[in-house]
């Protein structure tokens, strides 16, 4: 095991440049049995592999060299390795190489769904909850932020939540890394992210740098449970001109005034309370991601409102001249048995 006790980023730098000098050059078919491919991003995509020595499955993670620097394989395989120890992040083997077309490394093999499969009854959704903030707390707390908090990068081990783990830290950072732009957004990336985003045609951004914070996953965080006890999400982006984010911020700027929005009335008073806490606008008012456990013990649901049904997508409502629509997102999964 790594010792722990990250402060600055000083140490993952150090872990970076020992994998860089001690990085094997080996070709995957010679090492591995290949069974099957078991996931696919713009990363590269994962394998289930057997150890051909040893018999031992695996869950390989290759990134192909023409789109992957060298320095971005590193740091996502040392600050996995880093914070693999915890028992609800996805543990690795210690497992890093590169072959002639690729970069590698192997983590363990997490047999089950990821969270985007599923929209889970209210006490498998604290379950959950109360897992993933925990591991949350133990990146921030070792001087790191995910940035990729979403549906798919949270691993069910069985059906009913009892054991989660967080995968994927390709976006993590250090915290205090400063962000000048990013392209694109995603409904889980909070406002202040949303602000450095580059629109279409933009060639630059007028917002000044983003300190990378664990407010970040804070944001992330609180739009996942959002989902996962609805089955869609609350917006498309954090942005003036989306209605129903700009409807949840004026909310948040006077809830003893403004009705609750049309979106978040299946929500107590208590889960609202949560909710503003979690999704607070100003970033260095928002709370830390532990706070949840004081609502775990509260409903989150209206009594005729709790959700009645059990969906295997999740899709965002959206409203034209008047009327609520819901756009599919993802159909790929079926219900957890």
């Amino acid at each position: 095991m790594i010792e722990l006790g990250l402060a600055d980023g000083s140490l993952i730098d150090e872990l970076i440049a020992l994998t860089a000098q001690s990085l094997s050059h080996l070709e995957i078919k010679e090492h591995f049995n290949i069974i099957k491919e078991i996931g696919r991003g713009k990363y590269g995509k994962v394998l289930l592999v057997t150890h051909r020595c040893r018999g031992t499955p695996m869950a390989l993670k290759v990134m192909p060299k023409a789109s992957t620097k060298l320095q971005g394989f590193l740091r996502e395989y040392c600050i996995s390795l880093h914070l693999s120890c915890h028992p609800c992040i996805v543990g690795l083997f210690g497992i890093a190489f590169q072959s002639n077309e690729h970069y590698g490394f192997a983590q363990e093999l997490v047999i089950g769904r990821d969270l985007f499969a599923v929209i889970q009854p209210k006490s498998a959704v604290k379950r959950c909850v109360l897992q993933i903030a925990s591991a949350l707390e133990f990146i921030h707390e070792h001087g790191l932020v995910h940035r990729d908090i979403k549906p798919e990068n949270i691993l069910l081990l069985d059906s009913h939540c009892c054991r989660v783990k967080l995968a994927d830290f390709g976006l993590a950072q250090t915290r205090g890394t400063l962000i000048r732009f990013i392209s694109g957004t995603l409904p889980y990336m909070a406002p202040e992210l949303c602000a450095v985003a580059l629109e279409e045609g933009q060639k630059e951004v007028t917002a000044p740098p983003l300190s990378v914070e664990p407010s970040l996953d804070t944001w992330a965080f609180g739009v996942v449970i959002f989902c996962i006890l609805t089955g869609y999400f609350p917006w498309e982006r954090c942005v003036t001109s989306d209605d129903f984010y700009q409807e949840f911020a004026d909310w948040c700027q006077a809830p003893t005034v403004e009705e609750v929005p049309p979106l978040w009335k299946r929500f107590t008073p208590a889960a609202m309370e949560m909710f503003s806490r979690l999704l607070e606008l100003n970033a260095n008012n928002r709370c830390t991601v532990g706070e949840v456990r004081s609502y775990v013990e509260k409903d989150w649901l209206m009594p005729t409102l709790k959700l009645k049904f059990k969906s295997s997508f999740l899709c965002t409502v959206k409203k034209e001249k008047g009327c609520f629509y819901g756009i599919l997102l993802a159909n790929r999964y079926s219900m957890l048995p």
